[in-house]
């Protein structure tokens, strides 16, 4: 096969070439196995590419870094949303007059065999959602459409999904007291979990250990909650008796007692026959009370 290389008795190659002839030079010589060098840059029909010049100190529109605060409120409207149930929505609303927001609109609703449907009418995609759904009775119908609640914030892309129980139902059955017994308060953190719940924020949980039982993080707003308002009411300290309902309660009302200027503490002799049945004896409440 011939050499493509220039001899003296080959004729010289034009100098005026095109970039297409370049090419096809460059395929049929590296084809051949032999090398050779373009010395010759490739020519731009269209005109070399060039940058335009930007006068110092100014960029482009679509260059141009929106400022910080349009980023805040744009976020703050946007970001934080608030839901709520139907176990109690005067208590939501007033929670979203609080922040300052509106309440999130929601479509809720039950089938006729009683089921349970819910349906968020915007957007939730990235934002920081608040669920207040208490289990209040009827307990099981508001846990459930809790769990609905929090598995449709989930499907609809949201960011943080934080459920506000202010009633945690179930969370007196924290242990067994007796043989075969189920402890439900640890069911039911399972399923708030399960359902796509990424924090808890509950109120006057009835054990302590009951955070124990969520594999996610567990807000227990008890004391400061109280203590500012009974701050606000201003009440006189000779006035006032802090009481526990039973003796399980004695540490929690102590606590509240030394928080309010050292108060009196009373314990209530409370003894349970059954489920539902109590029995309270004055005389041995009025024993108990430490002045």
């Amino acid at each position: 096969m011939g050499s493509l290389v220039q001899t003296s008795n080959s004729p010289l190659i034009p100098r005026v070439r095109t970039s297409h002839r370049i090419l096809d030079e460059a395929r049929v010589q590296c084809r051949s196995g032999v090398r050779c060098r373009l010395v010759e840059p490739l020519k731009f029909e269209n005109g070399k590419p060039s940058t335009p010049a930007l006068p110092a100190g100014k960029d482009p529109s679509f260059l141009a870094r929106p400022q910080l605060g349009n980023i805040v409120s744009r976020k703050n409207d946007t970001r934080l949303r608030i839901f709520s149930g139907t176990a109690n929505p005067s208590l939501s609303q007033e929670i979203a007059c609080y922040m300052g927001l509106e309440l999130g609109k929601i479509n809720i609703k039950r089938f006729a065999d009683g089921e349970i449907y819910v349906q968020l009418q915007e957007s939730v995609r990235g934002c920081d959602v608040y669920l207040v759904q208490p289990t209040c009775p009827p307990a099981n119908e508001n846990l459930m459409e809790l769990l609905i609640m929090i598995d449709a914030c989930r499907r609809a892309s949201a960011k943080n999904i934080t459920a506000v129980i202010p009633y945690f139902g179930y969370a007196r059955a924290d242990r067994k007291t007796q043989g075969r017994e189920s402890i439900a308060a640890k069911l039911v953190a399972n399923l708030i979990t399960e359902a796509g719940a990424n924090r808890v924020l509950a109120c006057d949980l009835h054990s302590g250990q009951s955070m124990g039982y969520f594999d996610i993080p567990v807000d227990h707003i008890n004391q400061p909650v109280v203590l500012d308002y009974l701050a606000s009411k201003r009440v006189c300290s000779d006035d006032l008796v802090v009481v526990s309902p039973d003796v399980g309660g004695v540490a929690r009302a102590r606590a509240f007692a030394k928080k309010l200027s050292d108060a009196p503490l009373a314990i209530v002799d409370k003894r349970r026959h059954g489920h539902n049945v109590a029995e309270v004896s004055l005389q041995r409440w009025a024993s108990h009370v430490l002045l």
